[in-house]
């Protein structure tokens, strides 16, 4: 899946890398020696997001040099080792469905919450597949994909001057292979865990629960994540 390499020597690609979520990403990964591409439908903006994640991640680390490459999003997921899937759900299946061939027989991450809004605050969509892991995962039939990162919240991964994030990376998926190395990835944020969290099929309840912490950040002017406890 990987062909034997260690978590460092891979290259990530983040899809939907220039919004919040995707960006907050790719500059934490980058800032820990992560090899990054980041895709963007725009792969013009793409590369001047990826300039501007490289410019922060260096500085954060004292200029030691990091890697952060531009592209589309099919140039990313055809380049990359392990993909990270961050971009909206309104265009999730849309976006899977034309990159199968070059994520085929990778480790596909995803973090996308099927989140609305209305009067009352956000609320959870329903999703005919059950999560958006499994819709993933039926687009991606040939890839291992895995469900993780969906705590995070984008504005404590892009303040660099929070150099360590308080917090586990709840991980769901049916290979074990490909748990174990998003468990890893998770790992080289400073402060975080990679906590598996059960089958894919359990992926409804871990996209869901994002949903209680944005009502808990609205209440509280916080940016909560998730901790597991006597693990």
């Amino acid at each position: 899946m990987t062909d034997g390499r260690a978590m460092e020597d891979l290259v990530v690609g983040v899809l939907g890398g220039t919004g919040p979520q995707g960006r907050g990403l790719a500059v934490r990964l980058a800032a820990a020696g992560q090899r990054v591409l980041l895709g963007s439908r725009d792969a013009v903006r793409a590369e001047e997001v990826a300039g501007e994640v490289a410019a922060r991640a260096d500085a954060a680390t004292g200029g030691v040099g990091v890697s952060v490459r531009g592209g589309s999003n099919a140039d990313v997921a055809g380049a990359a080792d392990l993909v990270i899937v961050a971009v909206p759900y309104a265009g999730h299946a849309d976006t899977l469905a034309e990159l199968a061939t070059p994520l085929a027989g990778k480790v596909v991450v995803d973090c996308v919450v099927p989140m609305g809004w209305d009067e009352l605050g956000a609320y959870v969509l329903d999703v005919a597949e059950g999560s958006v892991c499994q819709q993933a995962a039926a687009l991606l039939p040939d890839s291992s994909v895995v469900g993780a990162f969906h705590h995070l919240s984008a504005v404590t991964l892009e303040d660099l001057s929070q150099p360590t994030l308080e917090g586990d990376v709840m991980v769901v998926g049916d290979v074990r292979e490909a748990t174990d190395l998003v468990q890893a990835l998770a790992g080289r944020l400073p402060g975080m865990r990679g906590v598996y969290a059960g089958r894919l099929r359990n992926a409804r309840q871990v996209e869901a629960l994002t949903i209680n912490l944005v009502s808990v950040n609205r209440r509280y002017k916080a940016h909560a994540g998730v901790r597991i406890t006597d693990v």
